[in-house]
């Protein structure tokens, strides 16, 4: 087995030439599949989402892993999760997005085991040296004073409270959770500062925390969305492969709205000529288990995601390829991805348009978004300690 080459090269091996994305022709010829050449062998990525695990794009070299003859390669182990702490200083990260509702949101952790090939957020593992393919999902990195430091943060004097999102990179409630509870823990900090939280995830792990989410509900202080996909399950188990199956989303929708708090379906990514098909039959019985309010969010394509998403297209819907990506650029104004603010969730062109149609009138049939769930700031209570000193009288 050898290793070694140059970045150049290494980059034209990994990424054999393709259509270019500004040509109207919209994709290659399906066969031979070039890109499966330098795949990760099924068998070491069983359970995996991605197929191959290039070098992140701020590496001096890259390498590729190839035969020499003797057949080194089947000597390979499977991909093992591997958990890393992540010593950050501070856990609340600020943004000024113009389209997004939020300004501040927590990840608990950094990599995401569910797997999700269309995940935008596979390209910040290359910040840590490490490949945004099957590193992302294997190579996790969790902040277990993530309580203690949100509690510290509170606290600051020149704290001012507002909505804290968390899920909106990686899920939250990813399988990890299950064991090291610092999600669990966050929640504990929020609901004695009296602080509103909103959470994204993909994961019916969520109904596990229903007793203390349901305890800040009463008090405006908590909701959840979930995001479902696909009801197909081969299609789920194929794009999400460790994500909770569909069935047991709703069944998480239903459970959390029993116990009072306010649930969100969201559709992402809805992805042309793969799942767009199934907004309505999505929302239908998102409605049926509870959710009030729904969501959607058009397939985005960042940097490395664009390349990740060709190959597994090729690999497991190769009839549908030329189509999809066809339809793709339809809709991001003749490009794999448009980043402009105010329509990188939608997209634009016909397309775009009737699917956000689609949406809002399936929306209307089933009475969601009538009213949407509003949280408070008027129960915060600054957090005591952590070296501030305390009043006399």
């Amino acid at each position: 087995m050898f290793w070694a080459m140059s970045r150049a090269s290494s980059h034209a091996l990994r990424h054999p030439p393709v259509t270019p994305p500004s040509e109207p022709a919209g994709a290659p010829s399906p066969a031979p599949f070039p890109e499966l050449a330098v795949a990760i062998e099924k068998g070491r990525r069983r359970g995996r989402g991605a197929q191959s695990n290039a070098s992140g794009r701020y590496e001096a070299e890259a390498r590729v892993a190839f035969d020499d003859g003797w057949h080194s390669l089947d000597e390979l182990p499977p991909f093992k999760t591997v958990v890393a702490p992540d010593t950050a200083r501070k856990v609340i990260t600020r943004n000024d997005s113009p389209d997004i509702g939020f300004d501040r949101s927590i990840n608990p952790y950094r990599g995401c085991e569910h797997g999700c090939v269309y995940c935008f957020a596979r390209p910040t593992h290359a910040y840590l040296g490490l490949s945004p393919g099957l590193d992302f999902e294997s190579r996790l990195f969790a902040k277990p004073d993530a309580p203690a430091l949100l509690e510290k943060e509170l606290a600051a004097p020149g704290y001012e409270p507002r909505m804290i999102a968390i899920g909106t990179n990686t899920d939250p409630y990813q399988p990890i959770e299950r064991e090291r509870k610092i999600m669990r823990g966050i929640l504990e900090v929020l609901e004695r500062a009296g602080h509103p939280v909103g959470i994204v995830t993909k994961s019916a792990l969520v109904a596990r925390d229903a007793d203390i989410l349901a305890r800040m509900a009463k008090r405006n202080l908590a909701k959840v969305a979930l995001s479902v996909t696909t009801l197909d399950p081969q299609l789920a188990r194929t794009m999400e492969p460790r994500a909770s199956t569909p069935p047991r989303r709703l069944e998480a929708l239903k459970r959390l709205t029993e116990a009072g708090i306010p649930t969100t379906v969201m559709v992402a990514p809805v992805i042309p000529a793969l799942n767009d098909s199934e907004i309505e039959r999505i929302l239908d019985a998102a409605a049926h288990a509870g959710a009030k309010e729904a969501s959607y969010v058009l397939l985005r394509l960042p940097l490395e995601v664009r390349d990740l998403f060709r190959e597994w297209l090729l690999a497991n819907y190769p009839d549908r390829y030329r189509h999809v990506f066809t339809l793709i650029r339809d809709m991001r104004g003749g490009k794999d991805y448009d980043s402009q603010w105010g329509t990188r969730m939608k997209g634009t062109g016909p397309m775009a348009w009737m699917i956000g149609r689609r949406f809002e009138i399936a929306c209307e049939k089933l009475g969601l978004n009538k009213r949407r769930a509003k949280l408070t700031t008027d129960h915060f209570a600054r957090p005591k300690g952590f070296g501030q000193q305390l009043s006399l009288f």
